[in-house]
């Protein structure tokens, strides 16, 4: 069943006010980092919230809509399981038509193992998996809902065909291995940026986990790392630099040809963790002409305030459970567990999360509200004040721990636009936010490739 945008206007109005009553109060008062970066259309006296929330979703319906980070699980592309239903994902085609997503990046994620040949066997092949099951969905199961884009024109095509696109990022270049060609072969099957490291040293960068123990491996990047800039410069994939080191990042930043890409990142300066960026790198990534994908994960939005609110949750969750004789475990103890084992215990988690849903509003969030699209928009508005609108953009990390109160899934985005709306925000301003920034550089990226496979 497909849902549309327009039939949800006085839906999202109303839970989006309820969403910003509840969570105003400090968060809502004029700061250095949440001043709007534009004159408000109309005064409040001339414009209702109704009226407000009505003009909001005009332009969200006009903007091309873009997050550039969505991972996958491919268990949900398969012809008997996919993104054509509404699945328990936070991303699928169904959120995506609610919410008014025009195009997701998909991303072929691996995590960090050994460096080593049978480490890189196996991610590679798990790269393999995710790029297939992709072109799966766009290519086998939904090719009349949904199309892979390889540039900007292919996104403004399909979008003009009425179809959804996707886009496809990989968060971790250690499936590359030590093959460089698997780069070329990688940007070949519609890879449009690549992280050179995730959360762990790869063989071509460090990472901001270094930050934990003061740890490195290479002091930055390695001289396959500074190899892989070249090639990726070559041939017209985006350096992605959300995960890997400050000091990889600045090296990246003196040897790239062209922009950069932080995928999905914040500002360190409003929050305190080593995935965020500092001014440091904000401004040099406005040197180089890229842009940054501010990202809807809550720890990074507002530590204090997600710690704050994660207790609350966790003590209600804890209560809830024991009363039915179920012991809450970590991700390491469920990671232990048996596959039959972890099914059984997710079926008892859902009972006590359905139980605490009803509870969290008067219990959790009124002594604890959650990070929420305020704070999501707090952090674009700073880094829109420090290096320019041009430089800015959006990214959720759904499905890969991303989420906030108001943009929790797909089907919530326009609420993004409603804030920056707020904020005072013109249409061409949200239009580059939400899109344009990030087709601009990949122009830019594309065209540099071709110059210099050209020399």
């Amino acid at each position: 069943m497909v849902f549309h945008l327009r039939s949800l206007k006085l839906f999202t109005a109303i839970a989006f006010v309820a969403a910003f009553l509840t969570a105003c109060s400090e968060d809502a008062s004029p700061t250095q980092n949440s001043a709007p970066a534009a004159a408000p259309m109309a005064s409040a006296a001339e414009e209702t919230e109704e009226q407000l929330v009505e003009r909001a979703l005009g332009i969200h319906e006009r903007v091309i809509t873009l997050d550039t980070h969505a991972d996958i699980n491919t268990t949900n592309f398969t012809p008997e399981v996919n993104y054509t239903s509404n699945l328990d994902t936070q991303v699928n085609l169904p959120k995506m038509e609610q919410g008014g997503l025009d195009v997701a990046w998909f991303i072929v994620y691996t995590g960090q193992s050994t460096l080593d040949a049978e480490g890189y066997a196996v991610a590679y092949a798990n790269a393999i998996d995710k790029f297939d099951a992709i072109h799966r969905l766009a290519e086998e199961i939904a090719p009349e809902l949904i199309e892979i884009a390889y540039t900007s024109d292919d996104v403004r095509r399909i979008i003009a065909e009425g179809k959804k696109v996707a886009m496809i990022g990989i968060e971790n270049a250690y499936p590359v291995g030590l093959d460089m060609d698997n780069i070329k072969d990688f940007q070949e099957r519609g890879g449009r940026y690549m992280s050179l490291a995730h959360n762990g040293h790869s063989q071509f960068s460090d990472s901001n986990t270094g930050e934990r123990d003061n740890i490195w491996l290479h002091d930055g990047l390695s001289e396959m790392g500074r190899e892989a800039v070249a090639q990726m410069n070559k041939w017209g994939i985006m350096i992605d630099v959300s995960h890997p080191s400050k000091g990889a990042i600045m090296e990246m930043l003196d040897l790239t040809r062209a922009p950069l890409v932080a995928s999905h990142s914040s500002a360190r300066a409003m929050s305190e963790h080593s995935r965020n960026l500092d001014d440091e790198q904000l401004l040099r990534i406005k040197e180089n002409g890229g842009v940054v994908q501010t990202v809807a994960f809550s720890s990074y939005l507002n530590a204090d305030k997600n710690s704050l609110f994660s207790e609350a949750r966790r003590n209600l969750i804890t209560e809830i459970a024991a009363d039915l004789g179920v012991e809450v475990l970590s991700f390491p103890e469920i990671g232990a567990l048996s596959e039959v084992q972890r099914t059984i215990y997710r079926g008892l988690m859902d009972e006590v999360n359905a139980l605490a849903a009803p509870r969290l509003e008067a219990e959790v969030n009124a002594i604890a509200a959650p990070v929420d699209v305020i704070d999501f928009v707090n952090h674009i508005d700073y880094i829109v004040e420090l290096i320019g609108l041009e430089h800015v953009g959006i990214s959720s990390d759904f499905d890969g721990g991303g989420g906030i109160s108001g943009w929790n899934d797909a089907s919530e985005t326009a609420n993004v636009t409603i804030e920056l709306v707020r904020r005072g925000y013109s249409e061409e301003q949200i239009g580059l936010l939400w899109s344009g920034n990030l087709l601009r550089v990949l122009d830019d990226v594309q065209r540099i490739a071709a110059e210099i496979q050209a020399e």
